[in-house]
């Protein structure tokens, strides 16, 4: 029989604690903001469509993109059991420098036209975690600006080659000038992808209004009134603006491209240097062998050739291939801190986020991009503890399973050949 009596106002206070209202709108949004896809759907209502579906979007039918997150997504956990790892340390060193996280910031270019505070916000904030952050040839700050930005952290530059080869060697030597440690050679992107997103939204530089364009920027007056009251935006590498995105980088991109560009920005370059772009096992191994620092195994996020092979299904073949210490990162597809977690149990070195940088930006400026560290932060420590491990160098391959979804068919079986004598690493 239950005893039933009315209720004590004093214990009711007890039990209930009201939560103190958040008067600031920007904080509010982003403290709801739980997973990076929250910060996608807080900047896909603040920023016009043109400029969103630009970070978004990828190339034709945007298989790359989907497939490398659906790779993410088909993994399998293995955690050690009274293992306690009740603290963590997520600390790496790459590079020849140190990283409070096991990921940098990607290169992003045209980023002011995403938010106002654009480069600036996502240099200051990776300082502020501890973490690299990479300013790409098509940016809309100068190296000298991101320096200023973060002063006393990592920052690295992506380089294109352009077709005025003294445009890529002058930005080169800046960056170089400015501090910037490492540079990133980038391979991928002989000509432009065909971003179709961006041809239907007529998105270019500068944006051309169109009735449409106004009927979608009325309710996101704030992302204009930025845009319009800000400094214009300047290109470190474009001398010429007016046309799409993909006709602007396939006027300036250069499709001759080869190992001997590569050898004369090595010269250039006194710092490390990585090459971005890589997509098979065989030109991983001629990399190494060639000494570069190390290479990002990446598809441009999907935004050039679509069904591109995914970059985290070939990182434990490439560790496999050039051993355990070279230098292996990975990019595409990262939404989730135990994307991260899964690559470097992989044997990844390092990883790179783009897209979910530039949500981060778009919902909250450097708010924004802080939120997206900390987000990631969060469930990469999480993971870890669950998994049983106290520090990135405890995870091996043995905690993740990649699931086969994709599968090859019909392919003729290439002759075994003898394994490279440095290889130790077992995936």
């Amino acid at each position: 029989m239950v005893t039933r009596q009315l209720p004590n106002p004093a214990e009711l206070l007890e039990l209930m604690k009201f939560k103190k209202p958040e008067l600031d709108g920007r904080k509010r949004r982003l403290d709801a903001a739980l997973t990076i896809y929250d910060l996608r759907d807080i900047a896909k209502r603040r920023t016009p469509k043109a400029a969103f579906d630009y970070t978004d979007g990828a190339a034709e039918g945007e298989l790359s993109l989907a497939r490398a997150r659906q790779a993410f997504e088909d993994i399998e956990f293995h955690p050690d059991i009274l293992r306690p790892a009740p603290e963590v340390d997520t600390s790496v060193e790459i590079l020849g420098g140190p990283s409070a996280l096991p990921f940098g910031i990607a290169p992003t270019g045209f980023t002011r036209l995403m938010q106002t505070e654009g480069e600036t916000a996502g240099a200051s904030a990776a300082g502020a975690a501890g973490i690299p952050f990479t300013l790409s040839t098509l940016g809309t700050t100068s190296v000298e600006d991101v320096r200023k930005a973060n002063p006393h952290g990592r920052n690295w530059f992506q380089l294109y080659v352009m077709r005025e080869r003294e445009i890529s060697y002058g930005l080169a030597r800046r960056a170089a000038e400015a501090g910037f440690d490492t540079l990133m050679f980038t391979v991928d992107t002989p000509i432009a992808g065909a971003r179709l997103r961006d041809k239907r939204n007529g998105f270019s530089i500068p944006p051309q209004l169109t009735v449409g364009t106004i009927i979608n920027a009325i309710p996101r007056p704030w992302w204009w009134y930025d845009f319009l009251t800000t400094p214009k935006l300047e290109f470190a590498s474009l001398s010429s603006t007016g046309g799409t995105v993909g006709e602007l980088l396939g006027a300036a991109m250069d499709p001759t491209i080869s190992y001997d560009d590569l050898a004369i920005i090595r010269d250039i370059w006194p710092g490390k240097i990585v090459v971005k772009g890589v997509q098979n096992v065989e030109d991983s191994v001629r990399l190494i062998d060639s000494g570069v620092d190390g290479i990002i195994l990446s598809n441009h996020g999907g935004r050039q050739l679509d069904r591109a092979p995914i970059p985290f299904h070939l990182l434990p073949k490439v560790v496999r291939e050039v051993g355990k210490d070279a230098t292996v990162m990975i990019d595409t597809g990262i939404m989730n801190g135990a994307d991260i977690v899964a690559s470097m149990a992989l044997g990844a070195k390092f990883t790179l986020i783009g897209r979910a940088y530039l949500y981060g930006l778009m919902a909250g400026g450097r708010q924004g991009v802080d939120r997206t560290i900390e987000i990631l932060k969060t469930e990469i420590e999480r993971t870890m503890a669950l998994l049983g491990v106290s520090s990135i160098a405890e995870l091996e391959p043995k905690h993740v399973t990649q699931l086969a979804r994709l599968v090859p068919i019909g392919q003729p079986t290439a002759p075994a050949r003898a394994p490279r004598a440095r290889t130790t690493a077992k995936a």
